[in-house]
């Protein structure tokens, strides 16, 4: 039985499950908008409005709380000086999951997860900028 368990498991231990919701709120905050499963992002909803939460408490033992269950310091200081002044009137609700049909090799229903008032000049800088400096090597 699983009474008071919230989430699903998604064929993964624990640890394994932590981890990979720590990295796909890493890259969100990164790119701050991401495609992935319908129900894995429905599950990274929760994650990261609880970490966009700490982020705006703003004290010292949230951001520790936030670099310990993140383990990107990148990403925490993003977190911390970017998001959370950007929602500090908001109540809850900082992501959307738009569904984005089914994924070509098994089916899966796809679906994007954003930050709602997203900078949209973000979203894959860091990609061009390390596709133009693997040119550049490969011209060189």
């Amino acid at each position: 039985m699983q009474h008071r368990r919230l989430g699903r498991r998604f064929s993964r231990d624990p640890g394994h499950r932590q981890a990979m919701f720590s990295n796909m709120a890493a890259s969100l905050i990164r790119h701050e908008q991401i495609v992935t499963t319908l129900a894995k992002a429905k599950d990274l909803k929760r994650v990261m409005d609880k970490y966009i939460t700490l982020a705006k408490r703003g004290d010292l033992n949230s951001r520790r709380l936030a670099a310990s269950r993140m383990r990107d310091e990148a990403m925490v200081k993003k977190l911390f000086d970017t998001l959370a002044p950007r929602y500090k009137d908001r109540n809850g609700g900082y992501t959307r999951v738009l569904k984005a049909g089914y994924r070509y090799g098994d089916s899966a229903p796809v679906a994007v997860i954003e930050l709602v008032d997203r900078d949209e000049t973000v979203k894959g800088v860091e990609d061009k900028a390390r596709s133009e400096a693997m040119k550049e090597q490969a011209g060189a």
